[in-house]
């Protein structure tokens, strides 16, 4: 592992502050994910700037009746809140179905929003890798990419996502609020991750040097009905291999509001809005549900030992949404 200065910090403009003046910095949250990176020598930094003490730690109701989360929530406290639980189930499953508990007390909102891919590929340096190396080449395209992206790929990069967290707010219209030099902004989640195109190596829109300060849930009634669903190689504490997060309000027999959103599809956490719109409006059944899916994933480009996925996904939709009918009906 490369040497590497520390220096904690207690107050935003501080850590912008330090970012700002050296580019080869990083913020550090939990750690879960950079330090194991660090420690294969895909992300080598020369200093960490560690964000863990920032007032940024509360979840709280916004004026409109949603719910801001600071970025250095950790993924346990946010997925035990109540205001979370009752209000967006989906996001506390999600977090509950990312990891193991102690991870989860480390891991902070922010960083899980800008986790990196846990293709093989990019973590063995003896290989190449456009987004380690932009230029060297995507080796999982002919390699081993079982577990990789059937939507929004490109020939430059076919890896996934792996956050479980990033899905349900997806679904959910999340706004991401930052912090530079130059004053606050905010990205609209839909925005924040970069389509792959032929610069795998650009992940997130957001201007460099900035600070996640937290996420904004807006009010969102059919949230409430919602459901996180993953499905992974073993029971426990494995990233998907397809995931949906789901929310569904039925009005005599007949769908009136949808949110889906795919997980471990593609680069980013897959809203699936050719779906919501083939089934708004539309009987709650399981042939509708299916059409929806076909809808979406009729644009999935597969390789040749990831086309399970598309089955996966189209079999997903249609127990979720049939699960989350029934519990409406109860």
């Amino acid at each position: 592992m490369r040497e590497f200065d520390y220096q904690r910090v207690f107050d935003v403009p501080g850590a912008v502050a330090l970012l700002g003046a050296d580019p080869d910095a990083r913020y550090l949250g939990g750690g879960t994910n950079l330090v194991d990176l660090m420690k294969t020598g895909a992300e080598r930094p020369a200093r960490l700037v560690d964000v863990r003490e920032l007032p940024l730690d509360r979840v709280e109701p916004t004026q409109e009746g949603g719910l801001r989360i600071g970025a250095t929530v950790t993924n346990s406290d946010l997925a035990a809140h109540p205001d979370v639980r009752r209000r967006y189930p989906a996001l506390a499953q999600a977090v509950l179905a990312g990891a193991s508990g102690q991870l989860r007390n480390m891991a902070t909102v922010g960083g899980n929003l800008l986790q990196r891919t846990r293709c093989g590929y990019f973590t063995d340096l003896a290989q190449p890798c456009n987004k380690r190396v932009p230029g060297s080449g995507c080796p999982a395209v002919e390699g081993e990419h079982h577990n990789h992206a059937i939507l929004g790929a490109s020939a430059h990069c076919v890896a996934t996502h792996p956050s479980d967290m990033a899905v349900a707010l997806a679904a959910f219209d999340a706004v991401v609020s930052y912090e530079t030099a130059d004053g606050a902004g905010e990205l609209a989640l839909a925005d924040f991750y970069l389509p792959v195109g032929d610069t795998p190596h650009r992940e997130t829109a957001l201007p460099p040097g900035a600070l996640i300060t937290g996420v904004t849930l807006p009010p969102s009634p059919v949230a409430a009905v919602s459901r996180y669903r993953k499905v992974r190689e073993r029971a426990s504490y494995a990233f998907a291999i397809g995931s949906l997060a789901a929310a569904l309000d039925v009005q005599d027999g007949v769908v009136r509001e949808v949110r889906l959103a795919f997980g471990a599809v593609a680069s980013r956490p897959w809203r699936a809005r050719a779906a919501e719109r083939a089934l708004t409006g539309r009987p709650a059944s399981a042939e509708a549900f299916a059409a929806a899916a076909d809808a979406e994933l009729s644009a999935a480009e597969v390789l040749p030992h990831n086309g399970y996925k598309v089955p996966l996904l189209r079999n997903l939709v249609v127990a979720v949404l049939t699960e989350l009918t029934e519990e409406a009906a109860r």
